[in-house]
């Protein structure tokens, strides 16, 4: 019964992607289907393989010692406090983005992680029928931020059209940065961490290809990717992406602020006029539609959706801290479709990013982005239920 829903659950969520989209006579199903295929793939072989639960608790240890590293300096610069579960979440989460960011920004100047992305991307163009230029932009979403994702991509932008603009950005939101992932894992149990990150890829390629296909010609197929690193020194690189981590820090704590409080003051508003009713509880019945079709128990489908609401209205680190609480009481297949759900930037602060970088690249682009930011909203919340629909499907 779980997969009848759970493909169910699929066809609506590419019904959705097909009624809007702009030019349903040039969508390549055969490009659509490798890419669910490989979708399907990837999680069975995490999930339900030996070798693929080897792989997930190989790179979380890794991640686990990283981490490790990474509490080191922050122990070392805020000592007079005790680092603990429970603690300054600050401290504790959010300045671990300072080291993960720094390390990436090394692997960056070294190389190292530009040719992995660039010979990913090319096998995912090559498999997949995707044009090289998203296929690269889809993979180096998984590493980088929106505005560094997009930015590696700046020399090309004069050649992209409304279509093939949408999917980069749609891309860049569907996506997680990297150097937050550390962060998250901290929250949120980290095999749905990780396995959102390739599962958003393809996801994000997939519904972008269906509300804005792409029909590029051989001979404009080229891949012309801007060297974004200008570091001279590994010890510069180090201190940039230390100071570019730390900005992050700082911006996901003064987002958390603000959302928070804002939520907070809504919440008062609602319970003034209705008692006892909250906004997570509004978007929780709005969304209960579609959190039973991803899977989710019906007992459980009012809480998951006020928490997958509050992503979207919010931002993923919000709807996290209000769901880690929330676990001890809910199912494993719960878990594991909500983590996946909240592990992306697709809310409303994203399109205010995505036109932001884009503008800063090209003005006359930013206002064809601006036209379909709703849309690329729309569209980056059918990855993120996509996604969670095909873990559900494993778990």
């Amino acid at each position: 019964m779980d997969i009848i829903l759970g493909i169910v659950g699929i066809a609506v969520i590419l019904g959705l992607a097909y009624l809007f989209s702009n030019d349903k006579k040039n969508i390549n199903f055969k490009s659509i289907g490798i890419m669910l295929a490989l979708q399907l793939l990837i999680t069975w072989f995490m999930f339900a393989t030996e070798i693929g639960a080897k792989i997930i608790n190989g790179i979380s240890a890794v991640f686990n010692k990283l981490i490790e590293f990474g509490q080191e300096g922050i122990g070392f610069v805020v000592g007079g406090f005790e680092l603990q579960e429970g603690g300054v979440f600050f401290f504790n989460v959010l300045l671990l983005i300072v080291f993960f960011a720094t390390l990436l920004s090394v692997l960056n100047y070294l190389k190292i992680l530009p040719t992995i992305i660039k010979w990913v991307g090319g096998l995912v163009s090559k498999v997949t029928g995707i044009p090289k230029i998203e296929a690269f932009n889809g993979v180096n979403s998984i590493f980088f931020g929106q505005s560094e994702a997009l930015l590696a991509i700046k020399a090309q932008f004069h050649h992209l059209t409304a279509n093939r603009l949408y999917m980069v950005s749609a891309s860049a939101m569907s996506s997680v940065s990297a150097s937050i992932v550390g962060a998250y894992i901290q929250i949120l149990p980290a095999e749905y961490i990780l396995v959102s990150l390739p599962l958003n890829m393809f996801g994000g390629l997939i519904i972008a290809s269906i509300l804005a296909p792409i029909n590029v010609p051989k001979e404009e197929d080229v891949v012309d990717v801007q060297d974004v690193s200008t570091e001279k020194s590994v010890f510069e690189a180090m201190g940039n992406g230390a100071l570019d981590g730390g900005k992050i820090a700082l911006i996901v704590a003064a987002n958390l602020i603000a959302f928070i409080a804002s939520l907070e003051l809504v919440n008062w508003l609602i319970e003034s006029v209705l008692a006892g009713v909250t906004l997570q509880q509004i978007l929780g019945y709005i969304l209960a539609p579609l959190s039973f079709l991803m899977g989710i128990a019906p007992s459980e489908i009012i809480e998951a959706g006020s928490i997958m609401g509050t992503k979207i209205v919010t931002n993923e680190f919000v709807a996290m801290l209000e769901f880690q609480p929330l676990m001890e009481t809910m199912s494993e297949k719960t878990i594991g479709i909500v983590s996946v759900f909240l592990t992306s930037f697709a809310n409303f602060s994203s399109i205010g990013i995505i036109a932001g970088t884009v503008k800063g690249i090209d003005g006359e682009k930013a206002s064809i982005v601006s036209r379909f930011g709703l849309k690329l909203l729309f569209g980056s919340i059918l990855v993120s239920i996509l996604s969670a629909t095909i873990a559900g499907l494993f778990l």
